[in-house]
C-alpha cells in the first residue's frame, strides 16, 4: 500500500466553471408554503448560492485544509484521501475518525487540534490522540470505486489495513452517520486491533421484550424515527436504490447539489431549522465543495446502494462509548444500546448538538471523545 503526501490545488478553471454554472442556474418557481415542508426554500438557496458565486473564498479555505498533513493511500486498489495528524505527546492514542453523508473531513477541522494537542487547548497531556481522518470511498478526494463491493464492511477492512500501515497495530475508532456504522463494523471484524470505539450516532432499537414497557424518553425516540421515515428519508430511499439517477443532477448542478446537502443540515443540526445559527456560510460551503470539486455526488450516493440493505450490525464486544446529542436522528436508550454494545463503558446524553456533532459543537465533541477513551488507555 503506497502512501504519498497530498495537497489540495484546485485549478482556477474549476473555480471559474463553478461560478459560471451558478450564474446560469435555471431556478424553479417558489414553493407554495411558508416553511421547509416542501424542501429548502428558493430564497434561502438562492442567497447561499449568490454568496458562493461572489463572496466565498475557496483559496482561503483550501489553505486552511492544507494546514493539516494530508496523504493519499492506495488500499485494496482504491485511492483514499486522509488527514493524519500526530500528537506531540508521548503515549497519544491513535484513533481513526470517520465521517458520513452529507458530511466530510471538514466536520472535524475544529476538533483536530484540541484532540491532538490538548495541552495547547487547556486540556491534559493524558488525553492526547494521533488522528487519522480518511474520506470515505467515493467521497471528497478519495477515489471512486469502479466495481461493486465498497460498502461498510469493506471500508472497515480498508481502515484496519490503513491504520496498520500507518504504524498503529492497536487503535480506537470514532464516527457518526455512516462513520458510526464503519466504526461499529471495525469493532466486529477486527476486535483484536481495536482498543475501543466511540459513536455519536449509535444504532440500536427496542426488542420484543420492551413492548409495553417503554419509557417516555424511549417513546420520544421512536416518534422521532417515525417522523424521519415519513418526512426526512427521501434522500435515503433515492440514494440506496437509484444513486446513478440522482447523481447526474448532483454532479452537473452546483445549485442542485447545494440544496440537496444543505437541506439535511437544516433538518439534522440542533439549530431550530436554520443551520446558519450554528455554522457559518463558509463552513456549509466548505463541506459542499468537497462534493462539488471532485464530482462526488453519484459516487457518495452509491455508498448507500452498497450498504443500506445489509443486516443490522451487532453485537459488538469491544469496549464502547456513546454520546447522544439531542438533535441526532437516532437517539437510542442505554438499555437498547447495551444489547448491541455488550461492553458499554461510557454513555452520556447531552443537552445541545445535533447530527454533525464535531462541526456544530466542537468543544462538547472533544470533551466526549476524551471522556469515552479515558478509561481505555
Amino acid at each position: 500500500m503506497d502512501i504519498a503526501p497530498f495537497r489540495l490545488e484546485v485549478p482556477d478553471a474549476d473555480l471559474a466553471d463553478l461560478r459560471d454554472r451558478l450564474g446560469r442556474t435555471r431556478w424553479p418557481e417558489k414553493e407554495t408554503v411558508g416553511d421547509w415542508s416542501q424542501g429548502i426554500p428558493l430564497a434561502y438557496v438562492r442567497e447561499l448560492c449568490r454568496y458562493w458565486a461572489h463572496d466565498y473564498d475557496w483559496r482561503a479555505r483550501e489553505a486552511r485544509i492544507n494546514g493539516f498533513p494530508q496523504f493519499r493511500a492506495t488500499v485494496q486498489g482504491l485511492g483514499i484521501h486522509l488527514i493524519h495528524v500526530r500528537s506531540p505527546e508521548r503515549g497519544a492514542l491513535p484513533v481513526v475518525l470517520t465521517h458520513g453523508w452529507p458530511g466530510s473531513i471538514v466536520e472535524f477541522h475544529k476538533a483536530i487540534e484540541p484532540l491532538t494537542d490538548p495541552v495547547a487547548h487547556g486540556g491534559s497531556a493524558g488525553d492526547a490522540f494521533h488522528l487519522v481522518c480518511p474520506s470515505l470511498p467515493g467521497y471528497g478526494f478519495s477515489g471512486k470505486p469502479a466495481t461493486r463491493g465498497w460498502g461498510i464492511e469493506r471500508t472497515a477492512d480498508a481502515w484496519d489495513t490503513l491504520m496498520a500501515r500507518l504504524g498503529y497495530p492497536r487503535y480506537g475508532g470514532q464516527g457518526g452517520d455512516w462513520g458510526a456504522q464503519v466504526t461499529t463494523s471495525l469493532g466486529m471484524r477486527h476486535p483484536e486491533h481495536l482498543i475501543g470505539i466511540h459513536l455519536n450516532m449509535a444504532i440500536a432499537f427496542p426488542g420484543r421484550e420492551d413492548r409495553g414497557d417503554l419509557t417516555e424518553r424511549e417513546e420520544a425516540a421512536l416518534a422521532t424515527l417515525r417522523h424521519y421515515d415519513q418526512w426526512e428519508s427521501g434522500y435515503f430511499k433515492e440514494q440506496s436504490t437509484r444513486p446513478q439517477t440522482v447523481g447526474y443532477g448532483l454532479v452537473d448542478s452546483p445549485a442542485g447539489l447545494c440544496a440537496w446537502i444543505v437541506e439535511k443540515f437544516a433538518a439534522w443540526t440542533d439549530s431550530g431549522g436554520d443551520p446558519l445559527s450554528v455554522l457559518t456560510r463558509d463552513e456549509l460551503l466548505d463541506n459542499v465543495m468537497l462534493y462539488w470539486l471532485p464530482g462526488a455526488g453519484a459516487s457518495s450516493a452509491r455508498f448507500y446502494w452498497e450498504s443500506a440493505a445489509q443486516p443490522a450490525l451487532g453485537p459488538v464486544g469491544v469496549p464502547a462509548g456513546c454520546s447522544i446529542f439531542p438533535g441526532e436522528i437516532f437517539r437510542p436508550s442505554r438499555r437498547w444500546a447495551q444489547r448491541v454494545f455488550t461492553d458499554l463503558r461510557y454513555w452520556n446524553e447531552l443537552d445541545k448538538g445535533g447530527h454533525f456533532a464535531a462541526f456544530e459543537q466542537p468543544e462538547a465533541f472533544v470533551a466526549e471523545v476524551r471522556a469515552a477513551f479515558r478509561s481505555l488507555r
